[in-house]
């Protein structure tokens, strides 16, 4: 496995003390803590070259864990192994291994073109000059960097200092990719831009990459896996298709007839449950996978259909509803 992890827990001793002077006075002398656990007994195993999307809530635990995977935290208790090796010993030839993309952190030099950057990472991580020269050449081709790549940092949009930081990232050849919101504060065209890059990585390199995001956009393209974590725990390890159906396994059917819908199919539908809304031509259902063949026979049968679409419920939605149920007592 490239990547393992037993019982992992990460927690904090954070300060705490009440309002007013009084507490603040008291709190010079005699300062009082309590222990939060950030991760709480996380176990799992990723395969080399696989694409697992690390999704949860604000305060999940989900950046606390890739921190630990990529050896800027040590564990509090647990093992965690990547590609062999110790994250928390930080030793070069792991550090030369993986790399950590946050999208709200930047390692480009302001006022310096992105070109310093990438010559300050290359003597960094001793990468031999063709080998330097050959994957940059490609990440600008595939990032379409020519050009930004002379003028400063400081001069750049949002979105093409993302692409930068990602070239940035990438110039060593990691195996392993940590990206934590990596397309946070781009626009459509530069999300989906990033996206094919790192799937095109990917399928290149055989990387292996774990993605947090809140945008469910990037799951969906990226990640066919997805591992799910609440309060610190996880809730959810399997494909991203088998979550839907296991928390919203209904279909959404949308049918527009060529005149109204008659009365006897809206009645039909409506005792059976499935009937969601109805204007005039227009009929909406949520249907269940296994009735779908059923419903839509009879649809078929009593109206003329103009047009018809079926649709997996948005993944945001269906993360809305996990946690919603992890969250109830």
């Amino acid at each position: 496995m490239e990547i393992a992890v037993r019982a992992l827990v990460k927690s904090y001793e954070v300060p705490v003390r009440g309002a007013g002077l009084s507490a603040a006075l008291r709190a010079l002398f005699h300062r009082e803590y309590k222990t939060v656990t950030a991760v709480n007994g996380v176990s799992f195993d990723i395969a080399a070259g696989e694409r697992v999307g690390f999704l949860g809530p604000n305060g999940a635990g989900k950046t606390t864990t890739l921190k630990c995977l990529a050896g800027l935290l040590s564990c509090t208790r647990g093992e965690v192994t990547v590609g062999g090796y110790n994250p928390s010993k930080r030793q070069e030839e792991f550090l030369k291994r993986v790399t950590l993309v946050a999208g709200q952190k930047q390692q480009l030099l302001w006022d310096l073109p992105p070109t310093d950057t990438f010559a300050l990472n290359r003597a960094i991580y001793e990468v031999p000059a063709a080998q330097y020269r050959e994957t940059l050449d490609a990440l600008v081709a595939l990032l379409k960097l020519d050009a930004v790549l002379h003028k400063p940092v400081r001069q750049l949009s949002l979105g093409e200092r993302m692409k930068c930081e990602l070239a940035a990232a990438l110039l060593h050849r990691p195996k392993v990719l940590f990206l934590d919101e990596p397309t946070i504060g781009l626009d459509v065209v530069m999300q989906s831009a990033v996206r094919s890059f790192i799937k095109e990585y990917n399928e290149a390199h055989g990387a292996t990459v774990i993605l947090t995001s809140h945008a469910m956009d990037d799951v969906t393209a990226l990640c066919p896996r997805v591992m799910v974590i609440n309060r610190g725990e996880i809730v959810y390890d399997g494909s991203r298709e088998a979550l839907v159906e296991r928390v919203r396994p209904g279909r959404t059917v949308k049918a527009r007839l060529s005149a109204p819908a008659p009365a006897a199919l809206v009645g039909a539908l409506d005792r059976r449950g499935c009937l969601r809304a109805h204007e005039g031509a227009t009929l909406t259902l949520e249907v269940a996978r296994a009735e779908l063949g059923e419903v839509l026979a009879a649809v078929l049968a009593e109206a003329a259909v103009e047009d018809l679409s079926i649709e997996e419920p948005p993944l945001d939605e269906v993360m809305a509803e996990l946690f919603a149920k992890t969250e109830a007592p």
